[in-house]
Parts: structure tokens; sequence; C-alpha cells
């Protein structure tokens, strides 16, 4: 087979992502997404393309050989209810909407791998792509598990990758156990009686005990939680049905919790159920507390995360790799797929000067584009070799 010609998948990546960023699409609604990926990876030949898993999942399938072994390949495709705040040439159209997390440009990588590896070959089995919707806000790894994923496309091992801002162009870093945390979400509602903002003697407004519930809240990490558990309580949203001149009778607090073990969650809501329901108690309001848990910790298979750093030793330059990396408190819903089969999620840099993820003015470094491209390649013929 024919290798392909770096420069010119380059090229093509470069506009694979930039055609995606200027059309980004949230969870569950990736249709021109979808439709996009499934056509490029019939168009390099694949064996199969299912497009509709879970929603608006896409699998593909590429075999050679005789290999009865498969791994997976994953890619997130969903963007993000966020203004983007840019002048490039290839800034979204769909307002309201943007990359602003590089999925675009983790959907093109994965796409250079899966062009390279039906061109180029050089493993013995089944390598599935799949590009999943919906993981910004923890529902489409489910999605695609409900609808049947690992009975329809079966595999032994996955692996994905994301851009990690601040880490240097051209690195690659992971760690084996913990390396995700879970995320739960909460509000907090609280009620009183709103009136005359001249007058508030004669209510019960919750504004000041909203307030309250706020700075009460940040001793739950500080003052009721082991030092030794790596943990977050985040308050992210105060609404209100105040007015100039109308203090309010009803308050909705929302925010997340991170950590890493089911005891940690369970103990920041019972916390945070006291001190919501005391502090409310005490100014004579009321507080309901509603907490659910969307992702759950991601935990890097030991064997796995040693071939993944073993693989990208053998594409990145000497020093580039990191097998130490630190445990980051964002949640990733990749650790699902880690429920059903060994696997390893591993970071790339964006470079230094990269933007924030989450912030309106993130892109994603096309410059990252190859060594994400050349890591997944490496990593299907290093699990599934010729021999």
């Amino acid at each position: 087979m024919a290798a392909l010609d770096q420069n010119t998948l380059v090229a093509e990546m470069t506009t694979w992502r930039r055609g995606l960023h200027a059309h980004p699409e949230f969870g569950f609604e990736e249709k021109r997404t979808s439709a996009f990926v499934a056509a490029q990876l019939r168009a390099f030949g694949l064996d199969e393309v299912v497009e509709g898993v879970g929603g608006t999942g896409v699998v593909g399938t590429l075999r050679r050989g005789s290999g009865n072994r498969a791994i997976a390949l994953r890619a997130d495709m969903d963007a993000l209810r966020i203004s983007e705040q840019a002048s490039h040439g290839h800034v979204s159209q769909n307002p309201g909407v943007m990359h602003a997390c590089g999925h675009d440009g983790h959907t093109a990588m994965l796409l250079g791998a899966a062009k390279l590896l039906a061109n180029e070959g050089g493993f013995d089995g089944t390598v599935r792509f799949i590009f999943q919707p919906a993981e910004e806000w923890g529902k489409g790894a489910l999605a695609m598990l409900d609808d049947g994923l690992m009975a329809r496309f079966p595999f032994d091992e996955i692996y994905g990758l994301h851009n990690m801002p601040g880490l240097p162009l051209g690195h690659f870093e992971t760690r084996p156990g913990p390396i995700m945390s879970a995320e739960d979400n909460f509000e907090i509602v609280l009620r009183g009686l709103g009136g005359h903002a001249a007058r508030p003697h004669l209510g019960r407004e919750v504004l000041v005990a909203a307030c309250a519930v706020v700075t009460n809240l940040q001793t739950i990490v500080s003052r009721r939680l082991s030092p030794a558990d790596i943990s977050v309580v985040s308050v992210t949203e105060l609404i209100t049905d105040g007015t100039r001149n109308a203090l309010p009778g009803f308050a909705r607090i929302l925010g997340d919790a991170r950590s890493f073990r089911p005891e940690v969650s369970a103990e920041i809501e019972r916390q945070m159920r006291i001190i919501a329901e005391g502090t409310a108690l005490t100014y004579n309001c009321t507080a309901e507390v509603t907490y659910s848990r969307e992702f759950v910790p991601l935990f890097n298979d030991a064997e796995a995360t040693a071939a993944a750093l073993e693989a990208a030793s053998s594409v990145f330059a000497a020093g580039a790799v990191n097998g130490k990396g630190e445990i980051v408190t964002a949640s990733e819903d990749f650790a699902r797929f880690l429920d059903h089969v060994p696997g390893c999620f591993a970071y790339i840099g964006n470079g230094e000067a990269s933007a924030p993820l989450h912030n309106p003015s993130f892109d994603f470094n096309d410059d990252a584009l190859i060594h994400g491209t050349r890591f997944h390649a490496a990593i299907a013929r290093q699990r599934l070799p010729v021999t």
C-alpha cells in the first residue's frame, strides 16, 4: 500500500477541522458533523460505516489481515453553547455555539488516522473508529453504549485523546490510574417572601440567605472533607426573581462538585444538604437541594497506559512524552467506556499560548493535528501487530 504524503494529509485535516469549527453543533444535534464524518470514512474505503449510533454517533470499522482482536479509537464531536469571540476565517457560523473545547480537532485527527490506516495498513485485526456525540454534558458515551455499541461493534481496548492548552505543542501526557474526576451537578432552591426593597422587615427575602449559602458551601472542601481527598465544589450561577427595587422571594443556586471516590461524592452531597437547609433556616427561609451524578471518574488501565506511552514514544520527540501527568479535576465521559474494556485517555499539547478550554477565544491548534493522527495510527499498529 502506498504511503500517504504527510503534507497533503495535514492540509486535508486542516481543511476538515476548520470546516467543522465553522459549523459547530451542540450535543445530539451533530447531524451535519456526523454526515460529514460518515461520508469521509466511506470515501476512505472502510469496511463498514454505521450512522445514528446513540443518536448522532458514527462508528467506522477497518479490518486488515486475519487477527481476531479489535481496538477502538474515539473522538468527540459536539460543541458548546458559547458565543465565539474571534476574528479568524473559520469563526462559528452558528450563533451562540462554538468549538471551545477542540472537539473539531479531535474529530479531524481521528479522520486523519482512519485515512492513514486505510491507505497504509500495518496492522492485523480490527480498528473501530468511534465518533461520539454529546460528550460535554456526559450523555453521549452512555447513549452509544445503551444503543448496543459493545455488542454491535465489539472491541478489546479503547484509546482517546484530548488537546491541552498550556502543554507545549508536540508533547504527550498521561498517567495510569486516576486522571480525571467525577462531576456531580447541584441545584439549591431557596424560598422566602419577597417585597419592597425599602421595607425588608416585612418579608423574608432570599438574596442574603443565598449569598450566605454560597459562602458556607466553601467550607465543605476546606473543613468537612479530608485534605487527602481531591475535591472541588463550585457555584456557577445565582438567579433570583428580584429586580431593582424589589427584594427576591425565590433564588436558585447552581454548580458542580468534583471528586474521585464515591464516598467523597456522597459526603459532599450530605454536607451540602446540611449547609443549605441550616443556613436557609437561619434567614427564615426554606431550601431544597437537587443533586445528580453526571460523570464518573476516569481511571486509566495500567497496561493500556504503558502501551500508549510506548506508542507515543515512537512518534513524539525524545523528552516530549510524560507518563506521570497531573490529575485533572475536569471530567470526561470517555470514562464510561472504561467500565466495559481497559483503555487509556491522554493529552496532547495545544501550545503554551493557547486560550483555555471553554473560553470564547479558544481555537484548536492545527499544528497539533498530525501528532494526534500519528499517535492513533501507532497505537493501532502496536496493539494489533502484523506477525
